[in-house]
């Protein structure tokens, strides 16, 4: 692996680059949509999987391509990732999330920072990104474990399903989250709601460490 210090710049480009395509598509999505928001989702979802495909491809190698803080937790929590470079990754992971959409402003020509007015809470909502997280987890942790080669293209494609089949869109990531509520665009969400989706997103950590370690075991048992 890597020298902290490389790991470090990896994690923050690669979720710059993923919040500048998550805010960017979105704009851009709705811009050509002319009104169908189907066509803008499309256009957010198959933008941002393309991205993770590309991130994780190149950047995996050196930092592992977690650009996500509930990555790192269930990479710290099984051992896989010592808590001092974990306790690094997040800041960095979390200052590249608000570079991004920094930057996806920049480039539509958008006030740099807007808070968000999209109103994403609920019951329905926080399931979702409870779902979302989990099934992000077990798909990156079983992949990981069974298809290394393959998980650059698991991941873009799980992230693609599930901007269609949860009601929240599969935000999935803190950080992203957090950084989300710094825009008014199409990917945008409320300061108010983040906690809710945050709190969510680890629940849907520690499910999906509880159940990839039951499949794991059994795994190593039948073999």
């Amino acid at each position: 692996m890597s020298l902290l210090p490389q790991r470090l710049l990896a994690e923050s480009l690669g979720t710059a680059l993923l919040l500048a395509t998550v805010v960017g598509s979105g704009v851009m999505g709705v811009a050509l949509a002319d009104g169908n928001d189907a066509v803008a989702l499309l256009a957010n979802a198959g933008a941002t999987a393309g991205m993770l495909y590309v991130l994780i491809t190149i950047l995996g190698p050196i930092s592992g391509a977690h650009f996500n803080p509930a990555v790192t937790l269930a990479m710290a929590l099984r051992g896989e990732l010592p808590l001092r470079d974990a306790a690094a990754y997040v800041p960095f992971q979390l200052l590249g999330a608000l570079a991004g959409v920094v930057l996806a402003h920049a480039m539509f020509d958008l006030d740099l920072l807007q808070p968000g007015t999209r109103v994403r809470t609920g019951a329905s909502q926080w399931l979702s990104e409870g779902v979302a997280t989990f099934g992000l987890l077990l798909t990156i942790l079983l992949g990981a474990r069974h298809r290394l080669a393959a998980l650059p293209l698991l991941v873009a494609a799980y992230i693609f399903a599930a901007y269609w089949f949860t009601s929240s869109t599969s935000f999935a990531n803190p950080a992203v989250t957090l950084a989300r509520a710094l825009t008014t665009t199409f990917a945008g969400i409320r300061p108010e709601d983040v906690l809710g989706f945050v709190l969510a997103q680890f629940g849907g950590v520690v499910a999906a460490l509880a159940v990839a370690r039951v499949l794991d075991t059994e795994a190593r048992q039948a073999a």
